[in-house]
């Protein structure tokens, strides 16, 4: 009987996650399905459907929006990136135990650094928004080697918030990354090159942009919109006018999360380049 995978939100129809996985199973031979489950919107809902798989025999699940800090809340064991995010994407059933993991951070650093050709080590790095997005990815690209990284948020508190809890983990004897907060109107963010911009906000599934100056884009050697599907985005667009090298959404990461996701499931990490080129749609 194959395996029982999972993804977990509300709503979840527009999930590309069984898409992905049966992409990967199909690709690594692995003998397994992959279903979307809708947690719905009441409360408890999250739990009952997470107890029901599990006793269904469920092995694991994705777990997207808005129970990744309910997935988190359940687990017996969870990574370092899970605990500072507060929040978790993947879930393991093992020996009675719930393991949590977050993998958006992962997947972020590897579409950059693998699929975009993009080093971080050395960079100086603009995230904009504080809100959980920007959570999952400070660890990750300060374990790369980021040089520098600016949190930059409609509330300057709230950037500023963030970047003190997260300074003692992102500056210790393997990561001396320096790290900051901001207003989109900073003095700061205006000023300061940077050669890697972040888009970590949710402006853009309204079709909207934060309120940052061009100077923060302009020059920079990538743009990065964590959006995906929704082409030329307000940001991207603003991007590319005022000179950003290069432009991605955030497809590439999708796919990279999915593939943690996978081989820490199945002990064998499906190549992704395939997965991204049916995915991907042009940035027009």
């Amino acid at each position: 009987m194959p395996d029982r995978y999972a993804v977990i939100g509300h709503p979840i129809a527009h999930s590309q996650s069984p898409r992905i996985h049966g992409l990967f199973a199909q690709a690594t031979g692995q003998d397994l399905t992959y279903e979307a489950i809708d947690g719905g919107g009441q409360p408890g809902g999250f739990a009952r459907a997470l107890e029901n798989f599990r006793a269904a025999g469920g092995r694991g699940m994705n777990v997207t929006l808005p129970f990744k800090l309910e997935a988190l809340a359940c687990a017996d064991d969870a990574n370092d990136t899970a605990r500072l995010a507060g929040a978790a994407n993947a879930l393991r059933f093992e020996a009675g135990r719930i393991q949590a993991c977050n993998f958006d951070g992962a997947g972020l650093v590897r579409d950059i650094m693998v699929n975009l050709s993009m080093p971080l080590a050395g960079a100086d790095v603009l995230i904009l928004g504080a809100g959980g997005a920007a959570r999952g990815v400070i660890l990750p690209i300060a374990q790369v080697g980021a040089r520098r990284m600016l949190i930059a948020n409609r509330t300057a508190d709230k950037a500023w918030q963030l970047a003190t809890e997260f300074a003692p983990h992102v500056a210790t004897a393997d990561n001396c990354c320096a790290i900051a907060g901001a207003g989109f109107d900073a003095v700061e963010l205006a000023g300061a090159p940077f050669s890697i911009v972040i888009n970590a906000t949710s402006a853009s599934l309204s079709g909207a942009a934060p309120a940052i100056p061009d100077r923060a884009l302009a020059g920079a050697r990538l743009a990065y919109d964590m959006v995906y599907g929704k082409g030329l985005t307000p940001f991207l667009r603003q991007a590319q006018n005022v000179g950003a090298q290069r432009i991605a959404d955030g497809i590439g990461m999708l796919v990279e999360q999915a593939a943690e996701a996978f081989a820490w499931w199945r002990g064998i990490r499906p190549d992704t380049g395939p997965v991204i080129e049916q995915l991907a749609k042009p940035l027009v």
